[in-house]
Parts: structure tokens; C-alpha cells; sequence
């Protein structure tokens, strides 16, 4: 075995720089961290780990023997080659040595928040989620709520087999994309309790304007936000005045939640009671869009976050960034200016004067 480095990194670790190591999703946290950005502690699982756990499981060969047969036209062949392949992955065994790193670390990560076997969130995080001319994000599996070593491997397997989804496998054969070239690591990451939870882009998603931040929100966990299965509460947040412009209260009808007894994610409807009401006060709606330019600040441009308030913190409501991303359909797009350039105030303004205004009479 080669240094733990090489398997096992924490998330402060991590920077932009480790994307070939640790993907994307977990390079991202790491370049939260740097920027003082409040994120729950967790760590990644490498690529290395990932191609590590394929030798040694002697199973390499035959996941790209099987893959050989894809054809781009043929969804069937992927939905075949896929069933193989994740139960190849999900059957066979960790080596001891990459169980002890990712144990040590689970541990670690458990002392660290003081709780025995910490709930955490596994998550995949690919080396190709947003390439140009492709985006693979949202290809690969996300597990909420997995306590205890067994189930943190088990769950970190299923996040490795994720990569050869059937709808993975025929997005990269239509876009000539070379399986051998996407590599996953996989993040544990110690699980928001999430009173209320969502989504926030640095730019007005409807309309591109870069001069506010848009934030949706529903009670439990995010999931019911990013899967498109509720109407969030929306709010437009103006980035110069920290004011928020716009906001429209949903009726909100489901959540997800944990269930007590067996510490699993469920869906729920939304009590009476609170499916009308703003889930997040404007006071917190605000520090959002304040982080949310921090982080935009921080990369240099408009952002796809995932966020959620803590409810693990009594008395205080805590927040706490889950993911970002750089914002793929806006950013693409190229932006004409809506008049010609000029070399200064004072030419903008006799160029107006002289070019005459149109009175309606």
C-alpha cells in the first residue's frame, strides 16, 4: 500500500487542484473550507481507492470487457452491461487495508462531531461532472443517513457501482466519452439534521441577472427541492442591498425527515399547520444570499449551491453549505452589451444628449 494520502483525504485537504483525486463534488467542500465557508466536517474517498478496490477485486477486466458491447443507439445493451457491472461492484470485497483507511477516518470523523457512529451523508463525486460540452452531474448516487462502518462501506460501494448506471453508461457511449476516463471518489460527509433546506443560485435563474440571489426552500432535507418533487418557497435576494425583493410562500406538501427508530431517510407529508407558512425567516434568507456571495467571490463566478439549517444547533439557527457548483446554463450563454461601449461617463452621456430623446406627446 502506498501512503493513506493516496485513499483517504479530509475535505480541508482538498482544493480545486485534488479534482483528478477526488472529484469534483469533494474538491468543491475543500475550496469551501479555504474560504471560511460553514460546511459539515467529512472526508473523501480517492480515486485511487476506487481503482484500488477494482484490481485487487479482480473485477477490472470484465466491468471494461462488458462495456466493449455498448452501442450508442441501444439503451437496452446499457441496461443490461449496468446490472452485471453494479452487482460485480456491490458483491465484491474491500481489501483490508483500504477497510482500515476508510474506518480510522469514519471513526475520526465521529470523535470529531462527538457522536458514536455519526449519521452521515455519502455522496458520489465524479472526476467529469461538468465538462465542456457534457455535464455528468447528477449521474451518480447520494445515501443520506448511513450510520456504522458496515453500512459506510456498503454505501461507498453502491456510490463506486453508481458510475455505471444504465443512464450513465449510455450517456457517456452517445457522447463518445471514454468509460475508462471517469473515475469516482466518494465523499462521507457527517449528516446536516436539516430543519429546512434547498437550493440558492448567484443569478436570478429565470431571467440571468447576476444582480440577485435566488433561493428556494421546503422543511426536512433538500432532496425534495433538487428532485423537483415540491413547490419550494421562493425568494430573490438584491446582492448590492442585502434586501430580499421578492418572495412567494408555496403550499408545501411533502419532506423528507429521519425516522427515529431506524435512523432512515422517509418522506412525509408536511403537518397542516406548517405547509403554508415561509419556512426560513427573512433574517436567514439574507445570511444565505451573504454566504452565497462569498462563495461566488471566492470562485470568481455565479454559483449552483445546496444549503440547510442545521436544527442539531438549540437556539441559533446554524447554517451550513452542502455543495456547490459553477452555474452551467447562464454561464454558457454569451452576453451582448445593450449599448456601444464608450471611454467614459462623460461621452455616455453626450452621446444620449446628442443622439436626442423621444418625447411621447
Amino acid at each position: 500500500m502506498e501512503k493513506r494520502s493516496d485513499y483517504v483525504l479530509w475535505f480541508e485537504e482538498c482544493d480545486l487542484s485534488s479534482i483528478p483525486l477526488v472529484g469534483g463534488k469533494n474538491a468543491s467542500l475543500g475550496e469551501l473550507l479555504k474560504a471560511q465557508i460553514p460546511v459539515p466536517p467529512g472526508f473523501a474517498v480517492t480515486t485511487k481507492a476506487y481503482n484500488l478496490f477494482l484490481e485487487q477485486g479482480g473485477i477490472k477486466k470484465d466491468i471494461f470487457k462488458l462495456l466493449d458491447g455498448i452501442k450508442a443507439n441501444d439503451m437496452d445493451s446499457g441496461e443490461a452491461a449496468s446490472k452485471t457491472i453494479r452487482s460485480l461492484i456491490e458483491n465484491t470485497e474491500v481489501c483490508d487495508d483500504l477497510q482500515d483507511y476508510i474506518g480510522e477516518f469514519y471513526r475520526r470523523l465521529s470523535k470529531r462531531c462527538n457522536v458514536p457512529a455519526v449519521p452521515a451523508a455519502v455522496r458520489s463525486s465524479a472526476t467529469a461532472e461538468d465538462l465542456p460540452g457534457a455535464s455528468f452531474a447528477g449521474q451518480q448516487d447520494t445515501f443520506l443517513w448511513i450510520r456504522g462502518m458496515d453500512g459506510i462501506l456498503t454505501h461507498v460501494k453502491k456510490c463506486w457501482s453508481s458510475l455505471f448506471t444504465s443512464r450513465a453508461i449510455y450517456y457517456r457511449a452517445k457522447m463518445g466519452f471514454p468509460h475508462e476516463a471517469v473515475e469516482i471518489s466518494v465523499g462521507v460527509q457527517k449528516m446536516a439534521n436539516a430543519w429546512v433546506a434547498g437550493v440558492m443560485f448567484t443569478l436570478n435563474p429565470a431571467t440571468g441577472d447576476r444582480a440577485t440571489v435566488a433561493i428556494d426552500a421546503n422543511w426536512g432535507f433538500g432532496e425534495s427541492v433538487v428532485s423537483g418533487e415540491c413547490t419550494p418557497d421562493n425568494f430573490l435576494v438584491n446582492k448590492i442591498t442585502d434586501e430580499v425583493i421578492r418572495k412567494t410562500v408555496s403550499h408545501k406538501t411533502i419532506l423528507y425527515t429521519r425516522e427515529p427508530v431506524s435512523h432512515s431517510v422517509i418522506k412525509q407529508t408536511v403537518p397542516a399547520e406548517r405547509s403554508d407558512i415561509q419556512c426560513v425567516v427573512d433574517k436567514d434568507v439574507i445570511e444565505l444570499a451573504k454566504i452565497g456571495k462569498r462563495i461566488e467571490k471566492h470562485y470568481g463566478k455565479a454559483m449552483d449551491i445546496e444549503w440547510a439549517i442545521d436544527k442539531d444547533t438549540p437556539g441559533q439557527a446554524k447554517i451550513m453549505i452542502l455543495q456547490s457548483r459553477p452555474e452551467t446554463v447562464w454561464s454558457d450563454k454569451k452576453i451582448e452589451p445593450v449599448m456601444e461601449a464608450r471611454s467614459s461617463a462623460l461621452e455616455h452621456i453626450c452621446a444620449g444628449l446628442l443622439a436626442g430623446r423621444r418625447i411621447n406627446p
